[in-house]
């Protein structure tokens, strides 16, 4: 009787995971078919987004404002959907925004929501505020906004007429700083070798390997190219709102006394400073935009539009013209061998739009936007010879330099006509270093794995993370590092008119900020990349009337289609989002991990980096 009765309830449960499987694929069904007529309803749409006779342009960008957005763009607007990429906006995009905005008569006001900021770099954010101080000339109101703000943050709102805080926010200047986490005692209590060569004293890529703290020399280079950074973020930002960098710094310096006089409470200490405008709920904003641009009535809102919608009306704001073209080429990111996506500076892939460029008849001059702590040497070579072919066929380069343009950043910009940095650009950093280490030390002790064989030559099985290195071979990659550091500066010190012993003096791995850069000839002039875009067109003798291209990756039309049609669902989501919430993320790697991923990507082809870890926090 126990097994008829046995089968039934196998039978029962049989049926209902049956049903239950059923189910699930009826879900997924409707799901996916329900994301595919909600992206073809957004795609279809009739026309352009609509712009209200009376609106204000939201710019809320989310996450990294960058050069350039990373990875190929059906995967980028993929990973923006579903939400499984870091959120990224591209400033070149803002800036086209502001500035179409500026004489739009329908827009009348610009709302800077930064919510959803999580950093830039200094260059890219003067770039931003230059293009908000010009919207104002048009004497249109500019709001900024934010639960809170952190430097990054703060120094756009800086520009606006009017800074709202919410009751609850505050306001965190906590300048720059560069702190990272030492190994070498770690690495020794487990008998790993590192096998660090490096050139350079102020090369401090490894130090983290061969050492338990920061060396003076670094510390000494590290606090120039900070100050730089910090004493120009107090002026921009004093100006802005009437007040002296030393009233700010003052404000940190004494923070908790100036807390203890508004009683503890953190946005009436931004308000009693004068960071801050207004203090009070959302609805304290939303009523002042309706009051500037008029009461959406179904959203019960302000009148608006993103400025991803916007981007759609305006379209492209690059320059047409008939005397020739000016080529951009954005090299962001770490420089490696190979073909690599946007974001990653591949030394094969950037060079090809290179040679795209150089084999335009139209093209009379090249613009490399670089953005770039460096990577590898032999992917910098690559690059740097692809531009002295354009020179030899008769185009005139011009480099501009972003946030960061050092080591291998700065190899890849000495094949040029000139050189422009931002005042605030982190450049120089001329030094090389390679890195073998060895476990077998560990791998025998904790494991009792060892490794073992013959060769027909002494190199045979060499390079080997589970064998010692042979001495041999060590001095054969110091000899190698040594050589390429001898490469590096000749290379500079032919494209700037100097001896290789007065580069030295100057390199040796030290970082610079624009400002020093310059004044020590390594840069020719400093400004934006509008500057550098029209200082290569006067040196082609282009006149007024050229043309600016963006030579990018070339997608196939499938590819073409599907970025399209993302992008515009994503741009519509954006817009119908309503003021961004806080995020508050921690960081889940370390730094350990961190550079790890870093060096994992290396793939110099000889071993040898031209790279500076010369991030600002």
């Amino acid at each position: 009787m126990k097994q008829p009765k046995m089968n039934r309830v196998l039978g029962i449960l049989a049926s209902a995971w049956r049903g239950v499987a059923a189910a699930r694929k009826i879900t997924m069904n409707l799901i996916f078919l329900a994301i595919v007529f909600a992206l073809l309803a957004v795609a279809l749409r009739d026309g352009k987004p609509n712009v209200p006779d009376s609106t204000a342009l939201v710019i809320a960008p989310k996450g990294q404002i960058v050069e350039q957005l990373v990875g190929d763009p059906v995967d980028k607007v993929k990973g923006m959907l579903t939400g499984n990429t870091k959120p990224e906006t591209l400033g070149r995009d803002l800036v086209r925004t502001i500035r179409a905005a500026k004489d739009d008569k329908r827009v009348k006001a610009l709302l800077i929501d930064l919510n959803s900021l999580t950093g830039a770099r200094l260059a890219m954010l003067q770039d931003l505020k230059a293009a908000i101080e010009d919207f104002k000339e048009s004497e249109k109101p500019v709001i900024a906004t934010s639960d809170f703000y952190f430097k990054t943050q703060y120094y756009l709102a800086s520009a606006a007429d009017e800074i709202y805080l919410t009751d609850m926010g505050a306001v965190i200047l906590d300048g720059y700083s560069r702190y990272r986490t030492y190994y070498h005692d770690g690495l020794e209590r487990l008998e790993v070798d590192s096998n660090i060569v490096r050139v350079g004293e102020f090369k401090s890529a490894v130090e983290p390997f061969l050492r338990d703290s920061m060396s003076e020399k670094a510390k000494e280079a590290n606090l120039e190219w900070l100050g730089d950074l910090w004493r120009s973020y107090l002026a921009d930002v004093a100006a802005a709102r009437g007040l002296t960098p030393e009233a700010l710094t003052d404000g940190i310096e004494n923070l908790n006394a100036h807390l203890n006089a508004a009683g503890g409470d953190l946005s009436q200490m931004a308000l009693d400073a004068g960071l801050v405008d207004h203090v009070g709920g959302r609805d304290l904003l939303r009523q002042r935009m309706i009051e500037l641009v008029g009461e959406d009535e179904e959203e019960h809102s302000f009148n608006r539009i993103g400025h991803a919608e916007y981007l759609e009306v305006v379209g492209e704001d690059v320059k047409k013209g008939k005397s020739g073209k000016v080529a951009v080429i954005i090299a962001k990111g770490t420089i490696l061998d190979g073909s690599h996506p946007p974001g990653t500076i591949g030394g094969d892939s950037t060079a090809a739009l290179i040679r795209r460029a150089r084999n335009d008849e139209d093209v009379k001059a090249l613009v490399l936007r670089v953005d770039s702590g460096g990577g590898s040497a032999f992917a910098s070579e690559v690059i740097r010879q692809e531009f002295v072919l354009a020179r030899e066929a008769g185009k005139k380069v011009v480099v501009s330099m972003a946030g960061v343009a050092a080591s291998g950043g700065y190899w890849i910009s000495t094949a040029s006509d000139e050189i422009w940095a931002n005042p605030n650009t982190i450049t120089g950093s001329i030094g090389i270093f390679g890195m073998l280490p060895t476990v077998q030390k560990p791998l025998a002790k904790y494991l009792g794995i060892r490794v073992d064989g013959v060769g027909t030559t002494w190199i045979g099985g060499q390079g080997r993370p589970d064998r010692a290195l042979d001495p041999r071979l060590k001095e054969l990659v110091t000899q190698a590092i040594q050589k390429g550091y001898r490469d590096f500066l000749a290379r500079v010190a032919e494209a700037r008119n100097m001896t290789t012993e007065e580069v030295d003096v100057i390199a040796r791995g030290r970082v610079w900020s624009g400002i020093d850069a310059h004044e020590m000839g390594l840069v020719d002039k400093l400004g934006g990349l509008d500057e550098a875009i029209a200082s290569a067109a006067e040196l082609a003798e282009l006149g007024d009337d050229y043309s600016v291209e963006y030579v990018e990756k070339e997608l196939d039309w499938k590819d073409k289609i599907v970025a399209d049609l993302l992008t515009r669902v994503a741009g519509y989501l954006q817009a119908n989002e309503d003021l961004a919430r806080p995020s508050f993320e921690r960081r889940a790697l370390g730094a350990l991990r961190e550079f790890a991923d870093i060096l994992s990507g290396f793939n110099d082809p000889n071993g040898m980096y031209a790279y500076c870890f010369c991030e600002a926090e």
